[in-house]
């Protein structure tokens, strides 16, 4: 599966392939995988070196202390997300908005070609025409009337919905000044306030399952960086994160059979934000919309509630709220988060940058 859509521009780079999220992975799958780490006193053993010679000692505290971490991590997740849910696709029905391009079409493709029952809400036609699967309705989730009607729709032609993917979004990529009041009103409405219409017409019915059901919303970094020429796009950003933690803190009392995920991507090669260019692809790569599927996916079919961020930046992005002040103005110039947007030239590959209502 790869992406259909062309990386952005980006700076010329000797180590461009190369990025700490690679780095992390390989080290994941090796150095700190408790297989890995055990392998090697079991190698000395092999070559007849005594339990307590000094590099016996220090492999078995190594692989100690992996297997340690990781049973921490596990326990940890469980604690903080409960047990996964029950998923037979067959008999799950997922609601994708803003799933006519992008992260959203790509979930939509490998679901149904899974053989799920896939219903896609865009304003504008699917970009591959139709896909095995895949029922497309044209709807406008900034408009509430529109979602009530197409959920009647869903149910009535699919069955009752188990699973939310909240993608759609739009940037606009205007400095404050230069936005309107009707600008602001359109952007927050598909950013926000579509996934309070959304889950409000979807989760009574999703609710209603004996297995439960999912709800994902896809977020990002922006709402915690608020970058400049991005006010609008922050804010409403930053207000689906609130949403989505005070949403699940609601359900684990009332309906703990459903199940949340967040996503928090950095910036993704799809044409939403065409044109910016990442400071340093190897601290903050583009990431390609079929890795953010690849994990959206794996937590779904899990049953899982979680948190997904990506690149690896993107999971410890709090972690920016705690310095201070004025190193946090440091860390912003030296990532180049306030001049990103100057190359910007979004999905039109216009000079506006303004687009329908459309997928991440």
């Amino acid at each position: 599966m790869s992406s259909p859509y062309e990386m952005p521009p980006q700076r010329d780079s000797w180590f461009a392939p190369l990025s700490i999220d690679l780095l992390v992975k390989v080290l994941k799958t090796s150095f700190f995988h408790p297989f890995v780490a055990w392998i090697i006193p079991l190698c000395f053993r092999a070559q007849n070196m005594y339990w307590d010679a000094p590099p016996m000692l220090v492999s078995i505290a190594w692989a100690s202390m992996i297997t340690l971490s990781w049973i921490f991590i596990t326990i940890n997740n469980r604690i903080a997300y409960g047990l996964p849910r029950e998923v037979d696709l067959s008999d799950e029905v997922i609601v994708i908005t803003g799933g006519a391009s992008g992260l959203g079409l790509l979930i939509a493709e490998v679901y149904g070609m899974r053989g799920a029952t896939v219903a896609v809400l865009d304003v504008k036609e699917m970009e591959n025409g139709e896909a095995r699967g895949v029922t497309y309705y044209k709807c406008d989730v900034s408009d509430k009337a529109q979602v009530a009607k197409v959920a009647k729709d869903i149910e009535r032609d699919l069955g009752t919905p188990t699973i939310l993917i909240n993608n759609a979004a739009i940037v606009l990529g205007k400095r404050f000044l230069d936005l309107s009041l009707d600008e602001i009103d359109r952007s927050l409405t598909t950013n926000l306030l579509s996934h309070f219409y959304t889950i409000k017409t979807f989760l009574p019915l999703m609710a209603s399952s004996e297995t439960g059901g999912t709800i994902v919303t896809i977020s990002s970094v922006i709402g915690t960086v608020a970058a400049a020429q991005l006010s609008d796009y922050a804010a409403a950003k930053a207000g689906v994160s609130a949403l989505h933690r005070s949403l699940t803190a609601e359900l684990a009392q009332t309906h703990p059979n459903m199940r949340t995920v967040l996503v928090t991507p950095g910036q993704l090669s799809t044409p939403l934000f065409y044109g910016v260019q990442t400071p340093n692809s190897f601290f903050a790569p583009v990431v390609e919309p079929v890795d953010v599927a690849k994990e959206v996916i794996a937590a779904i079919d899990g049953g899982l509630s979680t948190h997904i961020g990506m690149p690896l930046y993107a999971r410890w992005i709090d972690w920016y709220n705690v310095l201070p002040v004025g190193l946090q103005k440091i860390a912003r110039r030296l990532a180049q988060v306030d001049t990103s947007m100057k190359t910007f030239v979004g999905r039109n590959m216009g000079a506006t940058g303004v687009d329908d209502k459309k997928g991440q």
